[in-house]
C-alpha cells in the first residue's frame, strides 16, 4: 500500500491507499478487488478487504465504506454498517476509534483526512463531478462538527488518473470554464480536435488549498498507466474489457 509520511507522523492514525496487489482474484479482477461494485465474486472481495484491513490492524467488519453516487454528499459514521447498508454518498468522517472508513476508486482521486489532536478522520472519492461540486469542503465542514479543527488537519491525495491520460470533450471544459475562467489552467489541447486533457489531481488539489487546511500531500501515481499496480475504469474501456476491479483507501483511528 501507498501512505502519506504526513500521515504517518501520527501515531493515533493508520491508513494506506491499497494497490492491487496482494489479493486473491483472478481475471480482470486480478488481485486486492475491494469493490463489490464489481462483478467479481463477493467472497474474494471479503477476503481481500480483510487481506487490506489486516495492514492496519482491524477486522474486515469494522471498516465502512458507502454506495458512491458521484455526489457531495458527506456521512457520519458512528459505528460498524453492513454492505448492505452503507448509505448512498461519497464522503465520509468519523470519530470513533477502531472503526475504519474507506473509499473505492478506479481512475478517481481518493482523498485521506485526519485531525489526530481532536480524534477525527475522514475519507472522500472525488472524481471530477464530486470535487467540482463541493466533496472535499463538506467533508471538512463534517469533521469540523465532529470537533475537528482545519488548521489541524491533514490531507493526503492519492493514486488516480493523471492529466496525460485523461482527455475530456468540448462540453466538459466549457463547465469548468463557465465556473472561473482560470480553471483553463487544469487542462491542456489533446490531438483530437475540441478535446483536452484534464488534470484530476491539480483541480483537487487546488480545491484543498482553498480550506486551509495545516497541511496537503500528494502521494498521487497515476492509476491508468500502471496496469500491473491499479486498477483504471478508463484503461479497461479502452481495453474493451468486461469489467474492472476497484482500489480500497481506508484510515482509522487506533485505541492507543
Amino acid at each position: 500500500m501507498i501512505t502519506s509520511s504526513q500521515l504517518s507522523a501520527h501515531s493515533k492514525v493508520k491508513h494506506g491507499f491499497f494497490t492491487r496487489w496482494d489479493g486473491v482474484s483472478g481475471g480482470v479482477y486480478r488481485g486486492l478487488n475491494c469493490g463489490y461494485g464489481s462483478g467479481d465474486d463477493n467472497a474474494n472481495i471479503d477476503q481481500n478487504r480483510a487481506i487490506a484491513m489486516a495492514k492496519l490492524g482491524i477486522m474486515r467488519e469494522d471498516l465502512n465504506t458507502l454506495y458512491q453516487i458521484h455526489s457531495a454528499d458527506v456521512v457520519v459514521a458512528k459505528s460498524a454498517w453492513s454492505i448492505d447498508e452503507r448509505p448512498k454518498a461519497d464522503a465520509l468522517v468519523t470519530d470513533q476509534p477502531g472503526l475504519a472508513i474507506g473509499v473505492i476508486t478506479a481512475d478517481c482521486t481518493p482523498v485521506l483526512f485526519a485531525d489526530p489532536k481532536a480524534g477525527v478522520i475522514g475519507a472522500a472519492h472525488a472524481g471530477w463531478k464530486g470535487a467540482f461540486s463541493g466533496v472535499l469542503s463538506g467533508t471538512v465542514d463534517q469533521m469540523e462538527h465532529l470537533g475537528a479543527k482545519r488548521a489541524h488537519i491533514v490531507a493526503a491525495v492519492g493514486p488516480c488518473i493523471h492529466q496525460e491520460s485523461y482527455e475530456v470533450g468540448p462540453e466538459f471544459i466549457q463547465s469548468f470554464l463557465d465556473r472561473e475562467a482560470n480553471n483553463a489552467r487544469f487542462f491542456l489541447p489533446s490531438a483530437k480536435a475540441d478535446h483536452h486533457l484534464f488534470d484530476l489531481p491539480g483541480f483537487v488539489l487546488d480545491e484543498l488549498s482553498d480550506l486551509e487546511l495545516f497541511a496537503v500531500q500528494n502521494v498521487s501515481e497515476d492509476t491508468y498507466l500502471a496496469d500491473d499496480k491499479f486498477f483504471s475504469y478508463r484503461r479497461a474501456t479502452h481495453a474493451k474489457e468486461a469489467d474492472y476491479g476497484r482500489l480500497l483507501s481506508a484510515i482509522v483511528l487506533t485505541n492507543d
